[in-house]
């Protein structure tokens, strides 16, 4: 079993971590474009080996793609972040030639692989990765749900008193601050229903504090979160590799599901050794579809943009 994770910078360092200490794989490779970088992240990665006691190999490569030959999965986190001055239409220019380049390296030497899109704006990295692969839509699957609905977790059990690992809770929609949708009326805690438990100032609350979740943390530390991304992701690779058909929402290409068609949006679904093998219908409410909806039009306008500088 090799993993190939593309971008060794916080998260891809962070997720590769977690896949070595896991021992998801016989071989991890780090990937990345600064000369030495993921070399020496990996190094340091073995170093940790003896002292924590797992067996993966981790081999960090400088765009070396023929390294990552037969990999069964590809985590790709590879991305600019924005700069002062520059527009959100450049940013996703830039970052989805990024992207696309990256996608069309793997597959030369891994034609089978299932693809996991952490890069940002995530639903339409996902969503060109997806139309420039010819992959089928179950092979290509971004992270971002299993980061937002962690969040979630954590503020429902900050106001329940519990332990996250007892509560069922997701997120869907896009995956961003004003598109994602916690499904707070379907969030149980050991199977109660956290709208008996908490009222419903405290519900709003967990759902406002989930949505600027990513923000919050920037403005506390000054970049972007890695701790939960890396785990988070790295979680999505142990449910494929170990095929244990976990609930975790994710964002898929979407052709009727939840209303929606030719989108990559978070819904929940059952990720197991094939990928994205089933989306789960919540049954949403009129507010909830209209909120997912009203969360689609708003993807559709950064989608739009791939089209306009002619990237699908």
């Amino acid at each position: 079993m090799k993993i190939t994770v593309v971008g060794a910078g916080a998260v891809g360092a962070t997720c590769a971590d977690n896949i070595a200490r896991k021992e998801l794989a016989e071989e991890l490779i780090l990937l990345d474009i600064k000369q030495g970088f993921a070399e020496g992240k990996a190094i340091d990665m073995m170093q940790t080996a003896a002292l924590l006691g797992f067996d993966t190999k981790v081999k960090g490569v400088t765009n070396d793609y023929a390294s990552t030959a037969d990999s069964e999965v590809v985590v790709i986190t590879s991305g600019l972040p924005r700069k002062p001055g520059m527009t959100r239409e450049e940013l996703i220019g830039i970052n989805a030639g990024i992207v696309k380049g990256v996608t069309e390296n793997i597959l030369k030497y891994s034609p089978n692989t299932i693809i996991i899109v952490v890069s940002n704006p995530m639903d339409t990295k996902n969503y060109l990765t997806f139309k420039s692969s010819g992959l089928p839509k179950n092979r290509v699957i971004g992270m971002g749900g299993a980061l937002d609905s962690a969040r979630f977790k954590y503020y429902l059990s900050q106001e329940l008193g519990c332990s996250p690992a007892d509560l069922n809770a997701v997120v869907i929609g896009g995956h961003g601050d004003t598109t994602m949708i916690p499904l707070i009326n379907h969030a149980t805690w050991n199977s109660i229903p956290v709208t008996q438990l908490l009222s419903k100032e405290q519900q709003d609350k967990i759902v406002a504090d989930t949505m600027v979740g990513g923000a919050t943390l920037t403005g506390l530390i000054g970049t972007s979160a890695w701790y939960a991304p890396g785990a988070g992701t790295a979680a999505m690779v142990e449910s494929i590799v170990r095929d244990e058909k976990k609930l975790i929402s994710s964002g898929v290409y979407l052709e009727g599901e939840y209303g929606q068609d030719d989108i990559s949006l978070v819904v929940p679904i059952i990720l197991g050794k094939n990928g994205a093998e089933q989306i789960l219908d919540f049954q949403l409410n009129d507010q909830e579809k209209a909120t997912f909806a009203k969360s689609a039009d708003a993807v559709r306008s950064m989608n739009a943009v791939l089209t306009e500088m002619s990237l699908i």
